[in-house]
């Protein structure tokens, strides 16, 4: 029976380590953030999916940018995008939108919903377009393919907006496509980790789970690649004249 007691003492005491060393491990990466003295500036990404937020909050949280869904495929709005986007720039918030990229519609019938959506604002951040296969449609288009219809897309945005638009790319897609994105601006996914050098970025996003006052619920994280000024050059950077 004692042995029996010190073996189930032995298990308990292991168990408690393991919780232990499990709840350690969430908390470091609940609490992970890239270096701040090289990437300043902090941004939040998000839909109606975050629900009704104090953007007033949100701006005395350490947050200077903000992207919000605006739109995705051919006629779907996201139903708070107005509501954030009055709240947001109302906060000192620099803001902008950005288009969830579907396969499965024209970039000519997206680029349309996206502009009724969306007002022209001189200070906006430049448009985004989210491009990843996470909750698109099941088509798989090649690379030309996909070139060409998102090609149509930022012709069409870009002229409404007259800043060059800004490519959200997950590693999968990056992967995928990498070859046939246009010369753009990229946004990339890497959750707690570095990008890789393979390209370039303008906006890291490397949380996808982090808490901000004036947010109910998890939220995604990112930073700007440099300081306070050359974000500013970004966000009033014009579209290149065409030859």
């Amino acid at each position: 029976m004692t042995r029996l007691k010190k073996l189930l003492g032995w298990v308990l005491a292991l168990a408690l380590i393991a919780a232990a060393t499990a709840a350690l491990a969430w908390w470091g990466f609940l609490h992970w953030q890239p270096d701040r003295e090289r990437y300043p500036l902090r941004g939040i990404d998000v839909s109606h999916h975050q629900g009704a937020i104090d953007w007033a909050a949100v701006a005395r949280d350490d947050v200077a940018f903000a992207y919000l869904k605006a739109s995705e495929g051919g006629d779907h709005r996201d139903r708070l995008f107005a509501e954030n986007w009055r709240g947001a720039r109302a906060a000192g918030i620099a803001t902008g939108a950005y288009h969830f990229f579907t396969f499965c519609r024209s970039g000519a019938e997206q680029a349309r919903n996206f502009i009724a959506a969306v007002p022209v604002e001189a200070d906006a951040l430049p448009p985004a377009v989210d491009l990843e296969f996470g909750g698109n449609c099941g088509a798989r288009p090649d690379g030309a393919a996909m070139r060409v219809e998102l090609d149509a897309f930022l012709a069409a945005v870009e002229s409404a907006y007259a800043k060059p638009a800004l490519l959200y790319v997950t590693p999968e897609f990056f992967d995928a496509y990498r070859e046939s994105l246009p010369a753009r601006a990229l946004w990339r996914r890497s959750i707690v980790r570095t990008p890789d050098t393979r390209a370039a970025w303008a906006l890291w996003q490397y949380h996808n789970r982090a808490r901000v006052d004036g947010i109910v619920g998890p939220v995604d994280l990112n930073v700007y690649a440099g300081g306070a000024a050359a974000f500013e050059r970004w966000r009033g950077e014009p579209i290149a004249p065409s030859p």
